[in-house]
């Protein structure tokens, strides 16, 4: 699908002129939601501008694959004095960085006095 026809399809989609069935995890056929359509929307705009600073088309862009994942769930909840239930704090990841080569050159070259 051409990405111009895609913002127009998901411009009408917010605006519900178009009804756009959604499906739902085990449940069969969603809603229509307007909130899933501004997000591919603000996509899709920046991939056009992506696009443009990369000095391509932007009228001959076509979306070839697009794919969203489940989000995490809390699978556990602890039980706290008075009634009350809250979410078992999950552990945390360290975060993996990408060093770029010039500060890695950097860090090879200081001399610790």
């Amino acid at each position: 699908m051409h990405i111009q026809k895609a913002t127009k399809y998901l411009n009408d989609v917010t605006l519900q002129k178009q009804c756009e069935l959604f499906p739902c995890y085990n449940c069969g056929a969603g809603s229509a939601v307007q909130k899933e359509c501004g997000i591919l929307l603000h996509m899709l705009k920046n991939a056009e501008s992506d696009a443009e600073l990369k000095g391509l088309d932007v009228d001959s862009l076509v979306i070839k694959h697009m794919q969203v994942n489940k989000p995490p769930r809390c699978s556990t909840e602890l039980h706290r004095a008075h009634g009350q239930i809250v979410p078992k704090p999950e552990e945390e990841v360290a975060q993996k960085r990408k060093l770029s080569q010039k500060k890695l050159k950097k860090q090879k070259h200081t001399v610790w006095k």
